[in-house]
């Protein structure tokens, strides 16, 4: 198993697992010898496994071509995708019969067309978030100064808690509800408890007593089909363990 290391400013040291493959990566205190980092690793050798299998064996979807026919999903539910050429283009309409109609500009191609639904999406999550937003700092305490919405290849959702910043990740568009509003949850709590300790655990559970469902329910969906890059050391895995 290859793992690579990676030297930082910091405190414990955390091993990640990465998507599609299980790619694993350790980030260490700078005073943490080589022979320490093999031998956590080592002792770890069961969860990375684990989870390696997890995302080998995990289901992805085909290639999405953004023609007529194609499944296409909005909060939790199923659209038959029929694509419309004409000269203005631009618009996503939902109709009652499962259909989601994507006007396009004629002759517009399949990045085209991916970009106007992604652009939907997003304008579709800012209409919800601020509802959830102010659900949640209500109940929370907590205030946020901003919520962002972007894609993002290996987590959900983050929390800056200086700058008491949220993102989200654009696919929450495709997931249910309950999905959207549980990493909602998640992200602010952590402007109360910045570990996913025992408090941290103790707000989902007196404020979300499924969340550990909703989370499943998340991390057991297909994986989006997408060339995967290692895009530096600010990766952030969906697996992620720490070893004093």
């Amino acid at each position: 198993m290859t793992v690579a290391v990676v030297r930082k400013s910091i405190r414990h040291l955390h091993i990640g697992v990465y998507p599609p493959a299980g790619r694993v990566r350790v980030a260490a205190p700078l005073a943490v010898s080589d022979s320490a980092i093999r031998l956590v690793v080592i002792s770890k050798l069961g969860w990375i496994r684990r989870h390696r299998e997890r995302f080998v064996t995990q289901p992805r979807q085909t290639p999405r071509q953004m023609v007529s026919g194609e499944s296409h999903y909005y909060l939790g539910r199923r659209y038959r995708l029929r694509v419309i050429e004409n000269s203005r283009g631009g618009q996503v309409v939902l109709r009652q019969a499962g259909v989601m109609e994507l006007h396009v500009p004629t002759q517009a191609g399949t990045a085209h067309r991916t970009s106007l639904l992604h652009q939907w999406y997003r304008r579709r999550l800012r209409d919800i978030v601020p509802s959830l937003q102010c659900k949640w700092e209500e109940k929370l305490g907590v205030q946020v100064s901003q919520i962002g919405i972007k894609r993002m290849k290996t987590k959900w959702g983050s929390c800056n808690r200086e700058a008491r910043r949220v993102w989200l990740n654009l696919e929450l568009a495709k997931k249910p509800m309950r999905c959207l509003e549980y990493i909602m949850l998640h992200e602010m709590a952590h402007l109360l408890e910045r570990r996913h300790g025992d408090k941290f655990v103790a707000i989902l559970d007196t404020n979300m007593p499924r969340w550990r469902q909703h989370r499943d329910e998340l991390n057991s969906a297909p994986l989006r089909d997408e060339v995967w890059q290692r895009t530096g050391d600010d990766d952030i895995p969906i697996v992620e363990g720490r070893a004093k």
